[in-house]
């Protein structure tokens, strides 16, 4: 458990946050109820309030894996009317989700109708953030903390001992720079703290810890030597700290794309990955091979998905134990428009058949992924 925070709790014109709806009861033999623990899945969305409405909103939802069941937790607190917030990061320590960083948009209705006579909205970027939120999930509350040292979007962030790593991005709007620098939150202090910089200015790069170290792979790079050359090495390289020197290394080939990765993610001491920003379902996972620099696809992980649904809206992936959860929104368009929410379990330690496909559920409307979710330990 984390000590007590020094952040001041956050009060809007909003009111009180209402309380999530209590967890649905597990569907677990009741012989594991007690042995393995229950985790959430966290996700940050945005929509519209109504199909007329022009009024945009942003929300954390749950996806429970035990029962199958979403639920919409919390607004987020203190955006400014038809505002949303855009390439941030999310990550959980102990029982706190945190928001960082990121861009403040604000969403505007287009003078003319597309051809299908649907409302079009266009964003206009108003500012990059160094905000940083913590929602509670046990007691429902949130709270400012100690802003980023650098306003920034696009970056990476992981976890390692209970500490928020972040590095890279972009730090203005109109040229949008890049950077190399790296800070580090201590959420029991309340407090940023810089360390050294990498040795790249890096951004859409990936943040995950891997064997007690601070990765952070690929992304776009920004070499003051214009070489495309050099230019797709640093892009295909990964950055790695060691906590103990305090001393980033450079290591090429890691990643052996010159397109960022979507997201990468640990699974018992395993690299997994399964897209990148152009695509980020490639149809198969992969998974990493220290040893040989390579990675390579994972025997039985092919699956294309669910067809004939419609166009994907978003798609995420979270690790838990051995299994790595896929949540996608496909868009349905009729006389309303609908989003069905699909989740696919994929077990790494399974020889065979090591999919599961959970059963769809269909929702009024249409909601945009905001950030990547990440996991949080109910019980």
């Amino acid at each position: 458990m984390l000590a007590a925070t020094y952040c001041p709790p956050i009060t809007t014109s909003m009111g009180t946050l209402p309380s999530p709806p209590p967890p649905p009861s597990s569907t677990l033999p009741s012989s594991l109820e007690k042995s393995t623990p229950r985790h959430g899945i966290y996700v940050v969305f945005c929509a519209r309030e109504s199909e007329n409405s022009t009024n945009f909103t942003s929300w954390i939802s749950c996806f429970d894996p035990c029962t199958n069941t979403w639920s919409r937790v919390s607004s987020i607190p203190g955006l400014r009317e038809n505002h949303v917030l855009k390439d941030f990061a999310t990550t959980s320590v102990g029982d706190s989700i945190f928001i960082i960083g990121g861009r403040l948009c604000r969403k505007e209705r287009n003078i003319l109708s597309n051809n299908n006579g649907l409302d079009e909205f266009s964003e206009r970027e108003v500012q990059v953030l160094s905000t940083v939120l913590r929602y509670n999930i046990k007691s429902d509350e949130w709270s400012y903390c100690a802003p980023l040292n650098v306003p920034r979007y696009n970056f990476a962030c992981t976890v390692c001992d209970d500490k928020i790593y972040v590095a890279g991005g972009q730090y203005e709007l109109v040229n949008a720079h890049s950077t190399s620098s790296v800070e580090v939150y201590n959420p029991s202090l309340d407090e940023w703290t810089s360390l050294p910089n990498m040795n790249k200015l890096r951004y859409k790069s990936v943040g995950v810890t891997w064997k007690g170290k601070v990765h952070v792979i690929g992304g776009f790079v920004h070499d003051y030597n214009l070489n495309q050359l050099v230019t797709y090495i640093g892009r295909c390289s990964v950055e790695i700290y060691n906590i103990q020197s305090e001393k980033w290394d450079l290591v090429t080939g890691m990643w052996q794309l010159d397109i960022p990765p979507n997201q990468i993610v640990t699974v018992e001491g395993r690299l997994y990955s399964s897209g990148d920003c152009l695509n980020a379902w490639k149809g198969h996972i992969e998974a990493y091979d220290g040893n040989l620099n390579l990675w390579y696809i994972v025997e039985g992980s092919q699956i294309k998905g669910i067809s004939g649904v419609g166009e994907r809206l978003y798609i995420t992936m979270a690790p838990i134990g051995s299994h790595l959860y896929f949540l996608a929104g496909y868009k349905v368009v009729g006389e309303t428009s609908k989003t069905i929410s699909i989740v696919q379990r994929f077990d790494t330690s399974a020889r065979e058949n090591a999919w599961t496909s959970l059963e769809p559920m269909e929702e009024e409307g249409e909601k945009e992924l905001c950030s990547h979710c990440c996991v949080v330990t109910l019980s």
